[in-house]
């Protein structure tokens, strides 16, 4: 089915291609600068004074945190290395379909490197159990504004790419 906005477009395949590659390459840049910093941030945090009071449970927490961020990180930038490697061989709409399903998986795995790093910093500024809580309530909070908000979007359009009422 196309896309919201699709209809009114007159491209070609090629073009729509093109420019939903460029889309996707918009959207990536913006999830790479976060997921960067984010794991720039954690990988100095064991070269912190305080880094050896951390319990056995709060460096698991950081260990989890940061092989989320490194996996996120292996997702989004995926579609980069993909397209490298099939430079001019007119597998745009198969690198479309990858790139999508990297993006997902990236956001996915950003979005539970953010809650452990929320926990594990709750944890060590309060207590284990609003640590907990902070963990919990960021996933909730990604789920609700990363998925259930986008699909109540899609879910008002009808099949003319029109809101409905």
């Amino acid at each position: 089915m196309p896309e919201s906005g699709d209809y009114e477009r007159n491209e070609s395949t090629t073009s729509r291609f093109d420019r939903q590659w460029n889309e996707l390459l918009q959207e990536m840049r913006v999830m790479q600068t976060g997921v960067q910093v984010l794991t720039g941030f954690l990988l100095t945090i064991p070269f912190q004074q305080r880094f050896t009071e951390l319990s056995d449970v709060e460096r698991g927490q950081y260990v989890a945190a940061v092989l989320l961020a490194a996996m996120s990180t292996l997702f989004l930038i995926a579609p980069v290395a993909m397209h490298r490697l099939l430079f001019r061989r007119r597998e745009r709409d198969r690198l479309l379909v990858r790139g999508h399903r990297c993006a997902l998986a990236g956001l996915l795995l950003l979005a539970a490197a953010v809650a452990s790093v929320m926990a594990l910093i709750i944890d060590v500024v309060f207590n284990e159990t609003a640590g907990w809580v902070a963990g919990g309530t960021s996933i909730v909070l990604f789920g609700v504004v990363w998925l259930l908000w986008p699909l109540a979007v899609r879910g008002a359009f009808d099949e003319d790419g029109q809101e409905s009422m």
